[in-house]
This record gives C-alpha cells, structure tokens and sequence, in this order.
C-alpha cells in the first residue's frame, strides 16, 4: 500500500477511535467519565495481571481508554479473602457506576456491599448455588457477567484424561467443599464416569494442612488418576498439588492452563482471556443503561486445552496423535 495512502488510512482510524471513546464518555449522564471498579480476590496475582489486561483491552476495543474515557478503581485483597468485605464497601463509597468481580467470592462482597451498584461476574463458578443470581437466563438483582460452569466440562475433562491413561480405573476427585461448585463438580464426575467405566473417588479437602493426608487417603481407595475444580483453594495452592500428584504418580486433569505450565500433566477448561474481554462487553451494556437483571449470564465459548509433554514422559504416558492434534498448546 502506498505511504500516503496508509497514513491517511491511519488518521482515519484514529479519528474512529477518538470518536467511539467520545461517544462512550457521552453516553454518561451529563457526559461525566465513567467509573468502573475492580474488585480481586488476589488468589492469582500473576494470572490476574493478564487478565486485568484482558479486561482493558476488552474496554479499549469498546472506546474505553483508562485515564481518558474511563476511570478503573481497583481493589485486590492479596490472597486475603477477609479483606474482601471492606474493599467492597469502599468501591461503592467511591461511586463507581459498575464493579468487576474476578470471583464468586468477590462477587458475593460486592452484592453484600450494595443492592444498587451493577455487578459483573469476569468468572464465577456456580451463580445459582451460592446465591448471586435467581437463575442464569433471568438474574434478577444486580449481578449479571459470566459463569465458568458447563455440564458438559467434567465429561470431556475424564475423557481426555482416560484417552492419554487408558489403563485408569479409579478418579480422585478434589474438592473444597466450602465452594459449592466444587460439590456439583464431584456429582457431575460421578455421572460422566459411568459412561467411561470409571469410578470416582472424592477427595475433600478442609484445608492446606489436610492435602498430603488428603492425597493419601484417596491411594487407599484405590485413586490412579486425579482431577480438580477450579476454586480459588485449589488455584492457591496450586504448586502443592502439582507436587502430590507427581510425588503419586497419578495423571491429572486441571481446569486451568497455569497448572499445565507448571508441571500438570493437562489443563482443559475456559479461556479466562475471553471471559474478560467478555466482562468488558457487560460492563459497556450496563454503562449505556441496561440493567443487570436483563443481562442473562453467559457461560464459556472457548477452552484451553494444555498438555505438558515432559510430565506425560515422566509418568510413563504415550500421548495419542489423536489427541495432541487437539491440544491448544503442547509443553516439551
């Protein structure tokens, strides 16, 4: 293309951009910049920096530039979930017109914290179960955004992991039971496995200090396999049960891609990087005067799946071309 021509296709574009983040800022009452609040749990500061990214990139694709269109309050409890009460009611006392929750335990602060400020969900586990929403197509309150369960998840999650270790019986299955997701996720384990000739061993976890017995107990029954939920404990303690499951030798299936990268045999599950650019779309709707109860919640419609070729080596698996023809990202 010629040089003249790129540069007025150039000014061109930039004349849309100032124009889309002017009519964002317009779309205000009294044409004040809005503001958006963000409220984290802390429990993956690395991932969260990404994600955080995601979300602008989401907002900038909208017209939103933070520090000039839009203004981002953020709040992040540094792994503290205590702190989440207090963080949440100082967002709401600086106005902000929506809050960005990165959890369902963020979320359930913020919905404590005011009746009246829109919540979006960038990720939650069950919205239904822990009282967030009256239902996923009509949520009737404040809250609205993005929920990481799918009934088909599990399923396909103890497929894969039974293609790569065909020789697997019995499934551990980690849960937190103080998440409720974590309870539906063993109840979906338990159907999915009967397809597979598979029995399904659940391994309850009351905290860090219980995870070796944990572990332990779950070999006595038998466990050869392992798979996890995706609640902030086990995202938290995420090395430590990479660690177990390699110290046990047992092939393991995790929800998020970080723990692939970090020595997990697989990872399927959603793309976090979608949702929140997702998050970005809800929070333009409701900043435009749509209210949360008419936003239905919307699940995922893009998955990671990860497999870590060095720790399929150390377990003495033979990944099939079938499946790495699959994979989304292969770790050698």
């Amino acid at each position: 293309m010629p040089t003249a021509r790129r540069l007025a296709l150039a000014g061109v574009v930039s004349a849309l951009a100032i124009l889309s983040a002017a009519s964002a800022a317009e779309a205000q009452p009294g044409g004040k910049t809005p503001k958006v609040g963000w409220l984290s749990d802390g429990v993956r500061p690395g991932l969260l920096t990404d994600l955080q990214a995601a979300f602008l990139l989401g907002l900038r694709d909208l017209g939103y530039v933070e520090g000039q269109t839009v203004v981002v309050e953020r709040r992040d409890a540094g792994q503290k979930m205590e702190r989440l009460q207090r963080l949440a009611a100082e967002l709401v006392s600086q106005n902000v017109n929506v809050i960005v929750a990165t959890s369902g335990a963020a979320a359930l602060a913020a919905k404590r914290a005011t009746t009246s400020v829109p919540i979006v969900m960038a990720e939650s586990g069950d919205p239904v179960a822990i009282g967030l929403v009256a239902s996923l197509a009509r949520p009737g309150g404040n809250v609205t955004g993005l929920s990481v369960m799918d009934p088909d998840l599990t399923a396909k999650r103890l497929h894969l992991l039974k293609e790569v270790a065909p020789r697997i019986s019995h499934c551990a299955v980690l849960f937190h039971p103080p998440f409720p997701a974590t309870v539906v996720a063993v109840n979906e384990a338990r159907t999915a496995a009967v397809r597979l000739g598979l029995a399904i061993v659940p391994m309850e976890i009351t905290g860090p200090d219980a995870l070796e017995n944990a572990f332990n107990a779950a070999l006595r029954l038998r466990a050869d396999a392992l798979i996890t939920s995706g609640d902030p404990f086990t995202s938290r303690h995420q090395r430590r049960i990479v660690d177990l499951a390699a110290k046990h030798r047992l092939p393991a299936m995790y929800l998020w891609r970080e723990f692939a990268e970090g020595g997990g045999l697989m990872a399927y599950g959603p793309s976090l990087s979608a949702m929140y650019r997702q998050a970005a779309v809800f929070v333009d709707k409701i900043l435009k005067g749509a209210q949360p109860r008419d936003l239905p919640v919307e699940q995922p419609t893009r998955f990671e799946f990860i497999i870590n070729l060095r720790t399929a080596k150390t377990l003495g698996l033979t990944v099939p071309h079938s499946v790495l023809v699959r994979a989304d990202q292969l770790i050698e």
